[in-house]
């Protein structure tokens, strides 16, 4: 059995006693959950000796923070370490455990990862580095360090600029290239990746909240479509899809059930059964894929109400009915010039509007149609008088709240409703424009980073601390669709959970919690008090902490699906060097609860073009060999060679297996 590495001395950077850095392990710096969840996905899914670099935890009494940064990483792994064996033992009979042999996490704690720190963590040895603090300076900082310790090093690295990442990978490949020139790239093997969670999570958080039982992944220019399907009736048979991908928790269809992870268990949901497995479990529910088309082009977030300011933005609807009360009143006037004199309909309106704007002759000697038809006219006058005051006011205040944030409009219904404009809130609110969703956020810091994007996309916003009363109110969450609560407080979304779920008891709740037992015990709770309410809990530390740890194997996935608190991976995999994928039939190469292969680019390598969409599928009646393209039909018996690329559905451990390195020291230069 695994153990956790004993606390550390109290000096900071300093390694435990005993322990030097092993050669080819990969380090792991951060401040947050995401830096121990990729620590965990890296020791105990890829078997990789890993350190963990912390900045020093602060007090463990402290009511704020009842676990230090080492306590919290300690529990995490102690969790994870018997979750994993077990489910090692299961899969294997008891033995050939992947983690044998393997180190356990080593900690260090340091307030930054300096010049010193980094060569005591043994970075010039190092396979590869996660820079993963919540700071993109720092990042970029320590980066440019350990590329300059070592530029053979692989380089993962976190940031929230977009633009900035692009011009960063190319400046660390390019200072690798000229601190060791003439070597080989393969050799190098000086890649830099940079990644943001919000861009990872965004999708599937947005997915959740929308559609609830259907999933998309984007991956490169394709819409793959996953759907929950509940278990089929006595009698009723389901559609199949194109696959199934997962089978649900066996508690899914309990009002009191617990949405289930990786420490679940038998009960727990599995992913890539078999088709025996499937038609074997009875009353679980199952994840397919339904359908594969290609995705539109990216387009910019739209504003929500369009370009400018529409009329129903400039004036409320008080006003627009006012001034339609009085162009009915003018109107019938004109009508009633025309019936009762002989004049033309141009005349007619021209006097009753003279009349209305009290600009005529009093028709003294007119006959009495025409006096009763001034007189009401004048009456309708004065009413125009305060109407037009009433427009000049409003549409003056309109202009000076045109660069302020809107408020939620009088009638919204149907719109989701989310919680937080930090990182991933920001992330989520551009997805779900994109889509055309109406939404109003709601924010308690006027200056949080969302809230200039959310002026510029005139998104409804409500200023406030969401736990107050009245909060909710305003966002209008009794005819809201659903509720996204994504702070970064786990308490704060449960409670703004709870009392939204109080106020409207069918809405659809997706909320943002870390830990797997506390959101075990939510997701029961929250079952047993709404069974018909559809609820959600993700984390955005193990959505994306399995981007992250493929990025340090040199690999890049598609895509990731949740699956109740489990992680399904898409990617995209050269069959070459692969003896489990190489020589064998579409059939022989799927590994229950491992891996399974949905496509095959069969272009040749010198042709093959990186944007898979871009590849014209072959007809499913073709011959035995599929010809150059991208292969979705797929017959069983098509054996795989070496020169495919091959679209694949993987677990965490499977991909882990398939991606496993070989320990080998490169040559020092």
């Amino acid at each position: 059995m695994l153990g956790f590495v004993p606390p550390l001395p109290q000096q900071p950077g300093r390694p435990q006693p005993g322990r030097p850095p092993a050669t080819g392990h990969m380090i792991v710096c951060g401040d947050d959950a995401l830096a121990r969840r990729l620590a965990v996905e890296l020791r105990f899914v890829y078997g990789e000796r890993v350190t963990l670099l912390l900045p020093p935890g602060r007090d463990a009494n402290s009511p704020e923070t009842p676990l230090t940064q080492r306590g919290r990483a300690a529990a995490l792994f102690g969790r994870m370490s018997a979750a994993m064996n077990r489910t090692a033992a299961a899969g294997n009979g008891g033995g050939n455990d992947t983690n044998a042999g393997v180190e356990a996490v080593r900690i260090m704690e340091a307030p930054e990862p300096s010049d010193d720190v980094l060569e005591e963590a043994g970075v010039d040895r190092a396979a590869a580095l996660a820079l993963v603090y919540d700071d993109d300076e720092r990042n970029i900082r320590a980066a440019l360090t350990a590329r300059r310790l070592n530029p053979r090093l692989r380089l993962v690295i976190r940031l929230y600029n977009r633009k900035l990442g692009q011009h960063l990978e190319e400046l660390l490949d390019q200072a690798a290239a000229v601190a060791m020139p003439g070597i080989d790239p393969a050799l190098l093997d000086a890649s830099t990746t940079v990644l943001s969670d919000a861009d990872t999570a965004a999708p599937a958080l947005a997915a959740t909240a929308l559609t609830g039982s259907s999933k998309i992944i984007q991956a490169e220019g394709l819409l793959l479509r996953a759907a929950e399907r509940p278990p089929p009736r006595p009698g009723e048979t389901l559609d199949p899809g194109l696959c199934t991908l997962a089978l649900l928790s066996s508690t899914t269809n309990d009002p009191a059930g617990a949405e289930g992870s990786d420490s679940s268990g038998d009960e727990g949901p599995e992913l890539l059964p078999s088709e025996e497995t499937v038609a074997a479990a009875e009353g679980r529910g199952t994840v397919v894929l339904e359908a594969i088309s290609r995705a539109a082009p990216d387009r910019p977030a739209t504003r929500m109400g369009g370009r400018g300011a529409p009329l129903s933005q400039v004036f409320s609807r008080r006003l627009r009915w006012s001034a339609l009360g009085v162009a009915v009143a003018a109107l019938s006037l004109v009508v009633a010039s025309l019936l009762t004199t002989e004049d033309t309909a141009v005349h007619s309106a021209y006097l009753t509007l003279l009349d209305l704007l009290g600009m005529n002759d009093p028709a003294e000697e007119a006959p009495a149609a025409r006096q009763i038809i001034q007189l009401l006219s004048g009456i309708a006058g004065l009413l125009l008088l305060p109407l037009l005051i009433a427009a000049v006011l409003e549409a003056f205040g309109t202009l000076r709240t045109a660069s302020s944030l809107r408020r939620p409009p009088r009638g919204l219904s149907g719109h989701v409703v989310l919680l937080g404009l930090g990182k991933i809130g920001t992330r989520v609110l551009v997805r779900l424009r994109e889509l055309d969703i109406p939404v109003v956020v709601v924010e308690e810091d006027p200056d949080a980073r969302g809230i200039p994007l959310a002026r510029s996309m005139h998104v409804p916003t409500v200023l406030g601390d969401v736990t107050q009363e009245g909060v909710l109110e305003a966002a209008k969450i009794r005819r809201a669709h659903a509720l996204l609560a994504l702070t970064s407080i786990d308490t704060t979304n449960l409670e703004a959970t709870l009392y939204a779920r109080s106020v409207k008891p069918d809405l659809r709740v997706a909320l943002r919690l870390y830990d797997d037992e506390f959101a075990t015990a939510v997701y029961r709770t929250l079952r047993t008090a709404h069974p018909q309410a559809l609820t959600r809990s993700r984390s955005v530390s193990h959505l994306a902490a399995p981007s992250f740890a493929v990025a340090m194997m040199g690999r890049q996935i598609l895509g990731a699906v949740p699956v109740e608190r489990k992680v399904m991976l898409f990617a995209a995999l050269e069959v070459a060097g692969h003896p489990q994928l190489e020589g064998r039939t579409v059939q022989q190469a799927f590994q229950a609860s491992s891996w399974r292969v949905l496509a095959i680019d069969a272009t040749p390598p010198a042709d093959r073009n990186p944007d898979l969409a871009a590849l014209p599928p072959y007809p499913p009646d073709g011959g035995a060999q599929p010809p150059s393209g991208l292969v979705w039909d797929l017959r069983p018996e098509y054996v795989l060679r070496a020169q495919d690329r091959v679209v694949i559905a993987a677990t965490r451990r499977g991909l882990a297996e398939l991606l496993r390195r070989q320990r080998s020291v490169l040559p020092r230069q």
